[in-house]
């Protein structure tokens, strides 16, 4: 089966966020918007059961933090992706480093930069008007994230909640 490992950000910015992604993002029906801790990795029942115990553990070691969107920003030219730019903070590193070293074994395909993507697989034409449109108004938003999330891919395509963690409590 193949899992992930994301943030879901409140429903104010999700709503914020689907209000571009319903036109910009083939994936919109597949999985809510989110941060990504850990990029989809295949694992089987016992192996995911192990990673879900080291999950709690990190969980239970890191608190609460804030996460805070000012602008959106792309991936452009490496890919054609359009995104609200997560502003970095050592609480939120500390938490992709932590998780992501319990899958050593798997290379990152890129450098952690935090953010929620709102377009994806758009043409270069399709994104530069979109990214062209967007990328002076500012997304001030700002709120604190306590928990984190185990998702696993359905046959559909689709993602959806294998186990939840809570910052900071056993």
């Amino acid at each position: 089966m193949k899992f992930g490992v994301v943030i879901f950000p409140s429903k104010k910015l999700q709503d914020l966020a689907n209000s571009f992604r319903k036109r910009y993002d083939p994936h919109y029906s597949l999985i809510t918007p989110h941060l990504t801790l850990k990029n989809g990795f295949e694992a089987n029942e016992e192996e995911v059961v192990n990673f879900a115990d080291k999950l709690r553990q990190i969980a239970k070691n890191n608190n609460e933090f804030r996460l805070k969107t000012l602008k959106i920003s792309s991936f452009q030219p490496v890919n054609n992706v359009i995104y609200f730019k997560v502003e970095p903070t050592k609480e939120l590193n500390k938490l992709h480093n932590e998780i992501n070293q319990e899958f050593s074994e798997q290379s990152l395909d890129y450098a952690f930069v935090p953010h929620i993507t709102i377009g994806q697989k758009l043409s270069s034409d399709e994104h530069s008007d979109v990214y062209g449109s967007l990328r002076m108004k500012r997304f001030d938003h700002e709120e604190t994230i306590d928990r984190f999330h185990l998702l696993y891919q359905l046959d559909n395509g689709s993602w959806t909640v294998y186990e939840t963690f809570r910052l900071g409590k056993e």
